[in-house]
């Protein structure tokens, strides 16, 4: 029908109206917040590039945690800064590592069990040259190596199922790092621990302050053989396709904003569960324009996330989780 007749705006009328039809909701179970563990006590790190966000030690983010629990947060991703680094990482798969400390203080606080503990899974925190797999050196060129870094990446899950971590997340985009970790799990009595991969990781610029804040930056070159070009979106449904078949419960895009088509795209040709984080990139970017004032602080990030569900994922891994509990509260 035509206008008159049809009239677009009747059910935009009021807020009751425009609740009452609204295709798309945020909730905050679908939030998953980071934290980045550091060693020591009564540590508070601010990161300068992340506005309100810190390098936390343990007795400090069972603080944020329990916050995050009261405000229906659905769950934790947690990130490693070690005491030393070395060449291979060895920090990531540490019975006393900085995230297997973490996960067991969590697990041991019942204020918490209402939150999904998520643990990265990457050598790029642990390793001094800050890539995210073993580096093969000949002369002046380099490369990463695929099959070891991959043995070590299983070796990092087990650990950390072990510490009774509830998902494995890996986020190194080695090639055969699901089916490898899978075996693993199983090998040491955790057939039932889901993994989540980073299926399309994309080498992107929106990672920058992230890299401030585990001090990860490559040491040399760049990760542009491993992460994804980010102008392939047939070779995303590929890596997600390969990581199912491997064993994948569920997956993850990674960033959010950019690959807007590629969270679309992955969520008309898979059924299983599916996230995206919103990267330190794009919440340090809209934080520079809060501080402006160019944009309005709680409805910019509101609609940011919106975008996110609005496009196919289930939950969302964002720095913003808490702010945005709380406005849904």
């Amino acid at each position: 029908m035509n206008f008159p007749q049809t009239r677009m705006r009747r059910l935009r009328r009021t807020e009751a109206m425009r609740s009452l039809v609204r295709e798309t909701h945020l909730r905050p179970e679908a939030l998953i917040y980071p934290l980045f563990i550091c060693p020591g006590e009564g540590v508070r790190k601010p990161i300068n590039s992340m506005p309100g966000v810190f390098n936390l030690s343990v007795d400090e983010a069972l603080k944020e945690a329990e916050q995050c629990a009261a405000l229906g947060i659905g769950g934790l991703l947690l990130f490693g800064l070690p005491e030393s680094k070395d060449e291979q990482g060895s920090g990531a798969w540490a019975e006393d590592g900085i995230v297997q400390k973490a996960v067991r203080a969590i697990k041991q606080n019942r204020k918490l069990d209402s939150l999904v503990t998520m643990v990265d899974v990457c050598l790029c925190e642990y390793t001094s040259h800050g890539h995210c797999g073993i580096v093969a050196r000949d002369g002046d060129h380099y490369s990463i190596e695929n099959d070891s870094s991959v043995t070590l990446l299983a070796k990092t899950a087990a650990s950390l199922a072990k510490a009774g971590a509830d998902v494995i997340a890996p986020s190194d985009m080695m090639d055969g790092r699901i089916g490898a970790i899978r075996e693993a799990l199983d090998q040491v009595g955790h057939q039932d621990t889901p993994i989540l991969s980073y299926a399309s990781k994309f080498a992107s610029a929106f990672y920058g302050p992230f890299r401030e804040a585990v001090d990860s930056a490559p040491q040399f070159g760049d990760r542009r053989s491993y992460q994804m070009d980010g102008a392939n979106l047939r070779e995303a449904m590929r890596e997600i396709d390969q990581d199912i078949a491997e064993g994948a419960d569920m997956v993850i895009m990674k960033p959010a904003m950019p690959y807007l088509d590629v969270i679309r795209e992955a969520r008309n040709r898979y059924d299983v569960p599916m996230g995206a984080y919103q990267v330190s990139g794009e919440y340090s970017m809209l934080h520079a324009a809060f501080e402006r004032g160019w944009l309005e602080p709680e409805r910019t990030m509101m609609e940011s996330l919106l975008g996110i569900r609005r496009a196919g994922a289930d939950f969302i891994v964002t720095y913003f989780a808490q702010k945005a509990a709380r406005a849904l509260a």
